[in-house]
C-alpha cells in the first residue's frame, strides 16, 4: 500500500459506516517513532489479528491484557515485527465493538505493512473519525463527548485539556439533562390538555407553566453567556503590544513569551514589522504580537511598519499600551493612546526599576481613565499582576477548568435556538394562544437541546405520557 493510499484515511469523508465492516487505521501519527499503534474495530477484529499475531507466553489473547508476541505474514510466515497486542471485547471497548490495538515499532514501513495485511485479510481502511463515530452510534459516547475527543487531541495548553476532559466525562450533557426534563414535563402537560381534554387530568395553570419556562430560560441564558469565555479558551486571544519606539515593547514581549524572541536594543525603531508568537497565560492560549513603534516619521520602511501596527491594534482582542515611566509623556505617547482609545486595552507603565518621571494625573489630563499597571520588563516586577489583569479583561474574571463552559460554535447555536423557541412558547401562553401554538416552540427547543448531545427526544415524551397518565388503556 502506498503512502497516498494510507493518507486517504484523513481525506475521505462519507456517511455513517456499515458497522458490520471491520475497520483498521494507524492511530498514531505517521513518521518514525519508538512505537506505533494500529487499531482494528468490528466483528472480525480478533479473527484478523489472530492470523497475524502469535503470543509468546500465552496460548491466546486475554481480554483487557497486553500480550507480547510476534507479527507474521499470513502466507509465508515471514516475521514482520515484535508487538504488544491488546484485545478489548465489545461492548466494553472504546467503539462498543471488538477492538484490537497492535503496538509495534514505529517504523513507517512496518506500520504500513501491518495495515496492509489487515486490509488483505478483510478489513477496510477507517474513515476520518470513524472509531469515535462508532462509539457514538453504539451509545458509548454522546455527541458532546465525541467532540471533546477532538478538542482533547487538539489542545495546546493544560487548561484546554482540563476543559476538554470535563466535557469528555459528560459535564455539559449532565448540565443539560435537567433542562431537557423540565421541557419534557411542560410538553407532557400541554399535550395532555390538547389530546385528552375529556380525561380526568388537570394540566398546570398557565401562570405556573410560564414561571417554570422563565426559570428554564434563566438557566439556558447562564449557559449561553459562557460561550465568550469558551471561545477564548478554545481559540485563544490576539494580544498586541503597542507604544512609541524604545518604551520596552520587545522586552515585555520576550518576558510574556518567557524567551528572547524579539531583538532588543537601546536604538529606537529596532522593530520594523509586526512579530507574532504563540504563548499561554495561565493556560489560555495567546498570540502575542510585538509591533513597530508608533511615531511621526518620514522613513518609508518604518511607516509601513507603523501601518501594520495600527492594523494589529484593530485586529487585537486586547491591546497593551506600553509607556516609559522613566521619561516624560510626549506627543507620540498621546498618539498611541488616541489610536487605541476605542479598543479593549491595558495601560502598562514600564521601567518601574527607574525613577518615575510622570504621574497618573498626567494621563487623566488627556482623558485616560484606566489606571496604569506598573511593571519592569527588565526585572520581571509586576508581570504576574499584569497577567492577572489580562485574564480579567479578556475572560471577565477568573474561570476555572472545573466550570462547565460552551467552547463549541454548534453547541452555542443550538442553545440560542432553544432559548428563542422557549421565548416563543412563553409569548404564546402569555397572549392566550392555544396550547398547540406553545407546543411548537417547546418541541423546537427540545429538538435543539437533543441535537447538542445527539439524543432522540420523541421517545422521552411518549414514555412520560404513557407512564404518567396511563394512556393506552
Amino acid at each position: 500500500m502506498t503512502d497516498d493510499a494510507l493518507s486517504r484515511q484523513t481525506e475521505h469523508r462519507s456517511p455513517a459506516p456499515a458497522t458490520q465492516d471491520t475497520i483498521v487505521a494507524l492511530s498514531t501519527p505517521m513518521g518514525r517513532s519508538g512505537l506505533g499503534v494500529v487499531r482494528l474495530s468490528g466483528p472480525r477484529a480478533l479473527a484478523i489479528t489472530c492470523q497475524l499475531f502469535r503470543p509468546k507466553a500465552a496460548p491466546s489473547l486475554t481480554p483487557h491484557r497486553a500480550t507480547f508476541g510476534t507479527l507474521h505474514e499470513p502466507q509465508t510466515d515471514e516475521l514482520v515485527d515484535e508487538a504488544v497486542t491488546t484485545f478489548f471485547p465489545g461492548p466494553h471497548s472504546y467503539t462498543g465493538e471488538d477492538v484490537v490495538e497492535i503496538s509495534c515499532h514505529g517504523s513507517p514501513v512496518i506500520l504500513r505493512r501491518v495495515v496492509e495485511l489487515a486490509l488483505e485479510l478483510g478489513a477496510r481502511l477507517a474513515r476520518p473519525g470513524e472509531f469515535t463515530l462508532r462509539a457514538f452510534l453504539n451509545g458509548r459516547l454522546d455527541l458532546t463527548q465525541a467532540e471533546a475527543v477532538r478538542d482533547l487531541i487538539e489542545a495546546q495548553t493544560i487548561y484546554q485539556t482540563k476543559v476538554a476532559l470535563r466535557q469528555l466525562h459528560g459535564s455539559l450533557s449532565q448540565m443539560l439533562q435537567p433542562l431537557k426534563q423540565s421541557l419534557i414535563h411542560a410538553i407532557v402537560h400541554l399535550e395532555t390538555a390538547v389530546e385528552f381534554a375529556d380525561e380526568d387530568v388537570t394540566p398546570e395553570s398557565r401562570p405556573s407553566l410560564i414561571g417554570r419556562l422563565d426559570d428554564l430560560l434563566t438557566h439556558l441564558s447562564e449557559i449561553e453567556k459562557t460561550f465568550r469565555t469558551g471561545r477564548i479558551v478554545r481559540e485563544g486571544i490576539q494580544l498586541a503590544i503597542v507604544g512609541k519606539p524604545n518604551v520596552g515593547k520587545s522586552s515585555l514581549f520576550n518576558r510574556l513569551l518567557a524567551k528572547d524572541r524579539a531583538i532588543v536594543t537601546e536604538i529606537p525603531g529596532t522593530t520594523r514589522d509586526a512579530l507574532s508568537e504563540a504563548a499561554s497565560i495561565d493556560g489560555i492560549p495567546v498570540n502575542l504580537i510585538d509591533t513597530a513603534g508608533i511615531r511621526h516619521t518620514t522613513d518609508r520602511v518604518e511607516s509601513i511598519g507603523i501601518t501594520r501596527s495600527r492594523q494589529a491594534i484593530a485586529d487585537a482582542d486586547l491591546v497593551l499600551v506600553v509607556l516609559d515611566a522613566s521619561q516624560p509623556l510626549d506627543e507620540d505617547d498621546r498618539t498611541v493612546l488616541h489610536d487605541t482609545a476605542k479598543q479593549p486595552r491595558l495601560i502598562v507603565a514600564n521601567k518601574n526599576d527607574l525613577p518615575l518621571r510622570w504621574k497618573t494625573a498626567d494621563l487623566e489630563a488627556w482623558g485616560v481613565r484606566e489606571p496604569p499597571i506598573s511593571v519592569s520588563a527588565l526585572t520581571g516586577d509586576g508581570l504576574d499582576a499584569l497577567k492577572q489583569e489580562i485574564l480579567k479583561v479578556v475572560l471577565g474574571g477568573r474561570v476555572h477548568p472545573e466550570d462547565v463552559i460552551l467552547t463549541n460554535v454548534r453547541h452555542h447555536r443550538l442553545i440560542v435556538e432553544a432559548m428563542e423557541a422557549v421565548r416563543r412558547a412563553v409569548r404564546a401562553l402569555s397572549e392566550g394562544y392555544s396550547e398547540e401554538v406553545a407546543l411548537v416552540g417547546l418541541h423546537d427547543a427540545l429538538r435543539a437541546l437533543g441535537e447538542i448531545t445527539g439524543e432522540v427526544t420523541v421517545e422521552d415524551i411518549l414514555d412520560q405520557i404513557f407512564s404518567t397518565f396511563c394512556i393506552g388503556k
